[in-house]
């Protein structure tokens, strides 16, 4: 297997950064790892208490079974910051532009006739976006990735909380009007809800809450993967059995006792599950690499 390298695709601004693994063998599949959402790393890990390093994990998982991957930095962040130059004006069909941008990017660069794209949580979103123009790409992994629409999700998760109730009125409103494409200023919002819909965030919010992942898939006819642990306390079973329904043909994995980040948890305890969150030593949950590289070996084109 070679050492780990930079790989760089041409960004709008600047150079968008990204890590390659896996075996020397030309003939290797490549799987591009799209990160989740917010400021998460190549590696998956982010400052707001992230330190799983699940995207490092899945990488070393996939080049012992010989696939290589290239996990990279989104744009305007990390070793991608120079590509734009405020990273809170980026959209999701950025994000996929970008996908696409890498996808060719890692074909020209390797030589493979097509790009494995795994999106992880949020990144599964902003895969099935990309694939909407298809070119470039071999299929997909949907790894934990939202079946709803995110503001339908929002809600739900505002609504679950009861120390919400003086603010879920407000903030149904606000997501109603980013739903429609109309910002809100920000004296007009109560400061418990500024943390979430900032204006300087506001036009990447509309870009999010337009997307329907149902419909993204069902408009999408390449090979699909969809790896669903049944311990997330982000993204439930049910989002995995609605994108399945909305293409029957898809694979659908659903893995015990595994968490958002694919980590084993042994019980349903909320702060034990989130403690796995930072730990880098603890493995991938069984499964998780057996289920990605059977796919990725088994429907594979030929180069």
């Amino acid at each position: 297997m070679s050492s780990p390298a930079v790989i760089e695709a041409a960004g709008p601004a600047g150079p968008l950064s990204g890590t390659l693994l896996g075996p020397s063998d030309p003939a290797a599949p490549v799987v591009l790892i799209v990160p989740g959402s917010g400021p998460t790393d190549r590696d998956g890990n982010n400052p707001l208490g992230v330190r799983a390093s699940s995207y490092r994990l899945i990488a070393e998982g996939l080049a012992a079974r010989g696939i290589r991957s290239v996990r990279i930095d989104k744009r305007g962040m990390f070793g991608s910051a120079h590509a734009v130059p405020d990273a809170n004006t980026v959209t999701m069909e950025d994000y996929a532009a970008d996908v696409r941008l890498w996808a060719a990017t890692i074909r020209e660069k390797t030589g493979v006739a097509c790009v494995w794209v795994l999106g992880h949580s949020e990144g599964g979103l902003v895969t099935l976006l990309a694939a909407q123009r298809p070119e470039n790409i071999c299929g997909l992994l949907l790894v934990s990735a939202p079946g709803r629409k995110a503001g339908d999700v929002l809600r739900e998760q505002l609504a679950a909380n009861p120390a919400n109730a003086l603010i879920r009125e407000q903030a149904g409103s606000i997501i109603g009007g980013l739903e429609r494409g109309e910002k809100v200023t920000a004296d007009g919002i109560h400061p418990a809800l500024r943390p979430l819909f900032q204006p300087e965030v506001q036009g990447f919010l509309i870009s999010l809450f337009a997307l329907d992942p149902t419909k993204l898939i069902a408009a999408y006819d390449g090979p699909v993967l969809i790896l669903q642990g049944l311990s997330d306390i982000q993204v439930s079973r049910t989002d995995a059995e609605r994108l399945h329904q909305a293409r029957p043909d898809t694979e659908i994995v659903l893995l015990p006792d595994t968490n958002h980040v694919l980590k084993a948890v042994a019980s349903d305890d909320r702060a034990a599950n989130v403690t796995t969150y930072q730990d880098a030593n603890l493995p991938l949950a069984p499964g998780v690499v057996d289920a990605l590289a059977t796919f990725v070996n088994q429907t594979r084109k030929p180069r």
